[in-house]
């Protein structure tokens, strides 16, 4: 199914799509490289912390804590927004099988 024609019909009702959730979370985590980007922010809010700032260091503990949680919780939503919307997202997800057309 070509991306003109799953907006068409997901838009007018006529197919049910499955998102896995805990796929969407690994490929948001993957592709957004969550990891990468909360270790060093932990770090930052540890240094802060042990050097005398302790609520801006906490601060940064739970926003580099909470955010990958947030961002994961709300994956699948994520997929099916940017799947209707752009074409080559789309090929990639049914390619990798995140997003299933019923």
């Amino acid at each position: 199914m070509t991306h003109a024609d799953f907006v068409t019909a997901y838009r007018a009702g006529a197919i049910r799509v499955d998102i896995d959730r805990a796929a969407a979370s690994r490929y948001l985590s993957a592709r957004l490289l969550l990891p990468l980007v909360m270790l060093p922010v932990l770090g930052v809010g540890v240094a802060l912390a042990l050097t005398g700032w302790l609520w801006i260091g906490f601060g940064l503990i739970a926003a580099a804590t909470l955010v990958p949680i947030a961002i994961k919780r709300s994956a699948p939503h994520f997929v099916m927004t940017h799947a209707l919307e752009d074409p080559k997202f789309y090929d990639d997800v049914i390619a990798s099988g995140l997003l299933q057309i019923r």
